[in-house]
């Protein structure tokens, strides 16, 4: 089974590919941080996003989408704009035949380190414990990216 896995953002997505042969280890096999300009208008970024999402699904031809959950923040300019950009990924993802699974943040952290109150770096240390990641790979977005899609294997025990 082959997954795409996100995390949104407005700013930056975590974006990665993961798949899981038959009892076989999950290999990674394509990560990004996927950026838009601040400098751009709103619905030229949120274009910009879909069409990112496109060209990963007709490269890769996953078959499930794992995505983080939208918690509520502080900043409800931002929770607004990640909500959008959200859409836009659950559409880019559906209209292509996609399942789309959602996964709570604590969920991620409960199943990729064990502990739903998990800081950053125990999250990064963990994937990198459960998977092989090409040397070089520093944002946090695509270790959280990876780590949703650990989690969607995790608990669906994906082992077609």
């Amino acid at each position: 089974m082959k997954i795409l896995a996100i995390d949104p953002g407005y700013e930056r997505l975590g974006i990665a590919v993961l798949e899981k042969l038959p009892r076989q280890k999950e290999i990674l096999l394509y990560s990004e941080c996927f950026k838009t300009s601040a400098k751009i208008p709103h619905h030229e970024r949120l274009t910009l996003i879909g069409n990112k999402i496109k060209e990963t699904i007709e490269k890769f031809s996953p078959e499930v989408l794992a995505t983080e959950k939208l918690y509520f923040s502080n900043n409800q300019k931002t929770a607004l704009l990640v909500a959008e950009a959200r859409g836009v990924i659950l559409y880019a993802a559906s209209s292509n035949g996609l399942h789309v699974f959602e996964y709570t943040p604590a969920c991620i952290k409960i199943a990729v380190t064990g502990y739903g109150k998990s800081e950053k770096r125990q999250i990064i240390d963990m994937v990198k414990k459960l998977i092989v990641v090409p040397k070089g790979k520093s944002s946090d977005d695509e270790f959280d990216a990876i780590a949703i899609g650990l989690t969607h294997f995790a608990i669906n025990k994906a082992d077609k």
